[in-house]
């Protein structure tokens, strides 16, 4: 080759060297891809020399910051991918000890709207929690067969005061649905954590008993012959065995029970989730049906942030209804909670 044929190969591979260079829009799309990751994809990052990309996607629908801590258990992740197709939530962080990352690499390939973003540990525990509108607690341990409730008290009742401690501290004034069994205890926990802090407002804590709801629903309306979508039966009391009462005289559409179905109703609706237990053989406990019934109540919070007149659900919440402190009773749900 001559010289002057050398520096013209020269020049061609330089300008198509420099063509092959991805523009700062390209490098920001790219980066974005790996935005969801908590802690980052180090192999990526290393490989492209991006950092993570601290944004949300294009054309994403506006809505509420929803954060889900104990995103990885039984429940946690239906919840999780539950909620990802809700259209009121734009972004969606997922929180756990383990496995966090994979459960949110998993969820943030569905094609909604909600961006996800996954944190793992304790040290990430406030970056899950900064600037959330809404905050579900799914996480403790689950029942095994011949356990009450009551007997996950001293596992859970610790993570809950962990977690509401985190809430306090970095988004004071989100709405908390507290799942963690033992409903009837972990609530009075969260709410002295709250006090503790000075935060407390009990408009804002809300135990979600809507699975005893969502059971009355289905039993009652297999006894009446009717669509479960067309009835709707109060649950009030609290969320553990005789506490929970069904108010069958309160059923919408109108109707009455024989002595004998107002009894088999009560008693199922109160062992729903022992049923289930058992039913699972010790591999599990009622994490699907609690997981819809947690997104429907979170949904009905939303609507209610959103402003949306006639949001009525039951819940456990500080009441004046009885002598009890806390009691589950239908609540009207709005911008400042129930």
């Amino acid at each position: 080759l001559t010289a002057c044929s050398s520096l013209s190969l020269s020049k061609k591979f330089e300008k198509t060297n420099l063509e092959m260079q991805p523009s700062a829009e390209v490098n920001h799309r790219i980066a974005r891809i790996s935005a969801h990751l908590h802690p980052p994809n180090l192999q990526m990052e290393e490989r492209s020399g991006l950092s993570r990309a601290n944004c949300r996607a294009k054309g994403g629908a506006p809505g509420f910051k929803v954060a889900i801590l104990g995103a990885a258990g039984g429940i946690g992740q239906p919840l999780a991918m539950l909620m990802k197709m809700n259209p009121l939530v734009s972004v969606l962080h997922l929180y756990d000890v383990v496995n966090s990352p994979g459960v949110t690499a998993d969820i943030s390939h569905m094609d909604t709207g909600a961006v996800v973003r996954g944190f793992l540990g304790q040290p990430q525990l406030e970056n899950a929690l900064a600037g959330m509108d809404l905050v579900i607690i799914p996480a403790g341990v689950p029942r095994k067969p011949g356990m009450t409730r009551d007997d996950l008290f001293n596992i859970n009742a610790g993570i809950v005061k962990t977690l509401c401690e985190g809430i306090a501290k970095c988004c004071p004034n989100a709405i908390v649905n507290l799942i963690s069994n033992p409903v009837n205890s972990t609530v009075p926990i969260a709410a002295e954590v709250f006090k503790k802090a000075g935060t407390y407002d009990p408009k804002r804590l809300l135990g979600v008993t809507m699975l005893d709801v969502v059971r009355a629903n289905t039993f009652v309306a297999e006894v009446l012959g009717l669509d479960p979508r067309e009835v709707d039966v109060p649950v009030v009391g609290g969320h553990a065995g005789v506490t929970i009462l069904p108010l069958l005289s309160q059923v919408k559409p109108p109707c009455s029970f024989t002595p004998e179905e107002t009894a088999y109703l009560t008693n199922r609706i109160q062992n729903g989730g022992t049923e289930v237990v058992e039913a699972k053989a010790g591999t599990g406990s009622a994490t699907l049906s609690m997981a819809y019934a947690a997104v429907k109540f979170a949904d009905a919070c939303l609507r209610g942030l959103r402003g949306d007149a006639g949001i009525i659900e039951c819940a456990f919440v500080a009441s004046q209804v009885t002598e009890l402190p806390f009691f589950a009773s239908k609540v009207r749900l709005g911008r400042t909670g129930a």
